[in-house]
């Protein structure tokens, strides 16, 4: 499986962890929160990505990042986008 491909899968865990929400899921416990509580968790995430760029290392960024996707694919599901209406605008927008 590539790299990318794993944002799909990370995606349907989400959505699994969403239908049947258990108390050891974060990810469940997260979306109690409605859409507000994981936006504002989203914008700390990016906020805390953005440091990490300028004033840390590599590892820190990557790590930041990745907290970043998985919040905004979270965000993405309880707003029920896709991931691939996400990289459909992307493409669109590469062809104008």
């Amino acid at each position: 499986m590539s790299e990318l491909n794993f944002l799909t899968e990370l995606e349907a865990v989400i959505a699994d962890r969403l239908s049947a929400p258990s108390e050891n899921s974060y990810t469940a416990r997260l979306a109690q929160s409605g859409a507000l509580g994981v936006a504002q968790k989203l914008g700390e995430e990016g906020v805390e990505t953005a440091l990490a760029a300028v004033a840390e290392g590599r590892e820190r960024l990557v790590s930041e990042a990745a907290d970043l996707l998985y919040h905004l694919l979270v965000l993405l599901k309880l707003r029920d986008v896709a991931l691939a209406d996400v990289v459909a605008e992307l493409e669109r927008r590469h062809k104008e």
